[in-house]
């Protein structure tokens, strides 16, 4: 027969019961007669005390006796209750975990009050609702890299199709574009292997002490001849050498990130502003575009992995959507923060707060 939490609960509470009874009375019998004893020594024996004390004993007893029996049964009831009001919550918090084993993340656990059992449930509940979200997630991003890789792939197919089947000549235009699509492929698989080290235990930052003015200028110079060939104005305004802690080969992928990011979606004759603040505790980047600028309603989620918030937008001119992801990643590994503003038509800005040199909160 198999006991289970709640049979044990009783068997212990009834047990402690009933020894703690069996303690008391053989005590209060011993006493008695230790009582008996002493009177005894001190007045005498007295020709009728042999009986008297018989007498005593015998209505004692059974006195004791029916005690004893009436408080077990008490007590019995009482471990019964008390063992079923501990074991439905931990009854209940099992068969929900064995249901979230099988896949049903929509299962949640009544925790009210606020005991250790109600904040276990709790904690049960909020593990299920991280698992559901991660489960959508994972759904959404399986999802979206199937969308992304069917577009040049099929481009890549159709184009080489034609060409093998002698309907088109392979011109240097249309192996330009076979090799474009190659090259989007390559940045997405590049991107999301980015993201798989980000998310792993073992990912580490490098952080030594930097001029971030210099790291600045150096992002700057790597993508400066884009902004030009589109007729965007690159501006930077950095007021010190704002000097802090960071990974540089990673900081300045946050800012190419930002700063193509920022190039994509400003059109010609647009601009984008760099300004880099030194405050007491912390450094505070700001990359601002004169951009197309985007709706409330899609600023929440811009850090989303594969999200845009135009889904109309053509991967040629839109990216992969996980610029940003990346960026938010890199920030979060520093210990710092990141804050999108926008409003459509009138630009984005993106600040990004970094602790300084001693405060940082990050991987390393």
């Amino acid at each position: 027969m198999k006991f289970g939490l709640r049979h044990r609960l009783s068997l212990l509470v009834i047990g402690m019961t009933a020894g703690t009874l069996l303690v008391a009375g053989v005590t209060l019998v011993q006493e008695v007669h230790y009582h008996f004893a002493m009177y005894q020594e001190q007045y005498g024996v007295d020709p009728n005390l042999p009986g008297l004390i018989a007498h005593l004993e015998q209505a004692l007893l059974p006195s004791i006796l029916w005690t004893l029996a009436a408080v077990a049964a008490f007590g019995a009831l009482v471990g019964l209750y008390a063992a079923k009001r501990l074991s439905a919550p931990l009854a209940d918090m099992k068969r929900a975990a064995e249901q979230i084993t099988q896949g049903n993340l929509s299962v949640r656990i009544r925790a009210a009050g606020r005991d250790e059992l109600a904040e276990l449930g709790r904690a049960l509940n909020m593990l299920a609702e991280r698992l559901e979200e991660q489960e959508r997630l994972r759904v959404a991003m399986t999802q979206d890299i199937a969308h992304e890789l069917r577009t040049p792939l099929a481009t890549l197919k159709s184009h080489l199709q034609a060409m093998l089947d002698g309907i088109w000549h392979p011109t240097p235009e249309r192996l330009r574009s076979c090799y474009e699509e190659a090259e989007r492929l390559a940045a997405l698989v590049a991107d999301l292997e980015q993201l798989a080290e980000m998310d792993s235990p073992d990912f580490r930052l490098d952080p030594k002490p930097e001029n971030l003015r210099t790291l600045v200028e150096q992002s700057v110079e790597r993508v400066l001849a884009a902004f030009r060939e589109k007729g965007v104005r690159l501006a930077v305004d950095a007021d010190s050498p704002a000097e802090t802690c960071v990974d540089r080969d990673r900081f300045i992928q946050i800012m190419i990130n930002l700063l193509t990011n920022a190039l994509k979606f400003t059109p010609p004759g647009g601009s984008v502003d760099i300004r880099l603040h030194d405050e007491p505790d912390a450094v505070r980047l700001i990359v601002r575009d004169t951009g197309v600028g985007i709706a409330p309603e899609h600023i929440p989620h811009v850090f989303e992995r594969f999200y845009r918030a135009d889904p109309s937008r053509s991967r040629k001119t839109g990216g992969s959507g996980l610029g940003l992801a990346i960026v938010k990643k890199l920030v979060d590994a520093h210990g710092g923060s990141i804050r999108l503003d926008s409003a459509p038509g009138r630009g984005t800005a993106v600040t990004v707060r970094l602790p300084k040199a001693g405060a940082a909160g990050g991987k390393s």
